[in-house]
């Protein structure tokens, strides 16, 4: 599968274009600036993009009209067959956001049950009682996603609803060739229906990616064979900057060892969740972290645990953003990338990351542990990998049966000797290859 061997850069569409929040109906081609951005995405050496939706709302994207037309913000089919064919040039792959869940309330099928109510031959789209009202008078109550009633949700279960999306997936696939689909809130989504899109998708496109959305839980529930390949690790999201943050490693360690370690209780071995510091619903992580000293240390550690890294645009030259400010604070436009100290750092991970076998297939082992140290082995039939951090102002010396004396940095292309133990510099991550 392409996606574990992959980098992927999430762009939220609306917000990176600069579209303006609510639907004014005015076309304007704004997709098209994606293109300006190939050679940045090819610098820094990223081969995936997910794009967050891109299909017709209300407003933010989350409350889809039309699943088979380009937001009118963004511009038109025509203009982004055109981006993902520049794209599927540079070598990049492309990931849409699937919006499955639910729908706005300018969705036409909703519509229709507004004007015809019982009339509509859409009324069983949705968990519709006629027998209440709704928040926004409509004369008949309906489920709304997690009591949000601007989100409409679809009834999973009912044939027409299914295919529907599926034809509309099948027409993403075959208009703008795209090569996979993150599933939002897929932690909603009735498990059949998951099982019929990996059939689907897979009948349709050798290799096509599923990417659930998962916030907690057990991730089992949602990668399988037969369901997703992958799910948002929300777990060691939260667990890397609190670590970093209380100086205190052990805490992400143990969920890394939990999850990929070589127990035979381990819950994830040989699955590739979607790591990330940060994305477009959580704070910018260069905000998040109270030492600007861990930034790229945190991103040294995404890389290289198990699971495909995710990076949210503008992070990679650290950009701030805060929740607490709203949404908006968090997918600001931007009209040209920078490039600085941290985004070489960000992009020599990136070509590691890429080039070995065991960053991408290996299991996870612990071989130092202290609050402010830690290194770990990824090791593949195809060789091993050692990460080692220091999250210290302060030098420090590991000691460790590292079956070798040498290694080749694999961020900075330095030999390093460590006979006599690895000299850790303050505030430095390794990507040890030994010989």
């Amino acid at each position: 599968m392409w996606a574990y061997e992959s980098v992927i850069y999430q762009i939220y569409t609306l917000g990176f274009c600069g579209a303006p929040f609510e639907n004014d109906g005015a076309l304007m081609h704004r997709i098209l600036k994606v293109t300006d951005w190939i050679p940045h995405l090819q610098k820094l050496g990223v081969n995936a993009v997910l794009f967050n939706p891109l299909f017709e709302s209300d407003t933010h994207g989350y409350n889809t009209r039309d699943y088979r037309k380009l937001d009118v913000r963004l511009g038109t089919n025509e203009d982004f067959k055109k981006v993902c064919e520049e794209l599927h040039k540079a070598g990049i792959k492309i990931i849409l956001d699937g919006v499955f869940n639910h729908v706005g309330r300018g969705f036409f099928a909703f519509k229709d049950v507004q004007e015809k109510k019982w009339d509509s031959q859409y009324k069983d789209w949705f968990n519709i009682s006629f027998d209440g009202n709704s928040c926004y008078d409509d004369g008949f109550w309906y489920e709304g996603w997690e009591g949000h009633y601007e989100l409409v949700k679809l009834n999973l279960n009912n044939e027409a609803v299914v295919n529907y999306l599926f034809d509309s997936v099948k027409m993403w696939i075959d208009e703008f060739g795209i090569d996979g689909l993150r599933l939002d809130v897929a932690y909603c989504i009735d498990r059949n229906f998951l099982r019929r899109l990996r059939s689907a998708t897979s009948s349709w496109k050798e290799d096509f990616f599923l990417m659930g959305e998962m916030i907690h839980g057990d991730y089992n529930s949602l990668v399988a064979d037969d369901m997703c390949h992958s799910s948002t690790n929300y777990e060691c999201y939260k667990g890397m900057h609190s670590a970093f943050n209380s100086y205190n490693l052990f805490e992400i360690v143990h969920s890394l060892l939990r999850q990929f370690g070589p127990e035979q209780w381990t819950l994830y071995k040989g699955k590739h969740l979607l790591s990330f510091v940060d994305n477009h619903d959580v704070s910018r992580i260069a905000t998040v972290l109270n030492n600007p000293n861990h930034l790229p240390l945190i991103y040294g550690m995404m890389f290289g645990m198990p699971g495909i890294p995710a990076i949210y645009y503008g992070s990679e030259w650290g950009i701030e953003g805060d929740k607490g400010q709203g949404d908006p604070a968090l997918r600001p436009c931007i009209d040209n990338p920078q490039w600085n100290e941290l985004t070489d750092k960000i992009s020599a991970m990136v070509k590691a990351r890429k080039e070995s076998h065991a960053l991408n297939y290996g299991g996870f082992k612990s071989l130092v542990l202290t609050n402010r140290q830690c290194v770990y082995e990824r090791e593949s039939e195809q060789g091993r990998v050692m990460v080692a951090i220091n999250a210290d102002e302060n030098p420090f010396t590991a000691h460790f049966d590292a079956r070798a004396g040498r290694a080749k940095d694999l961020i900075t292309g330095s030999e390093i000797d460590f006979g006599g133990g690895l000299e850790l510099a303050p505030y430095t991550v390794y990507f040890l290859s030994p010989y």
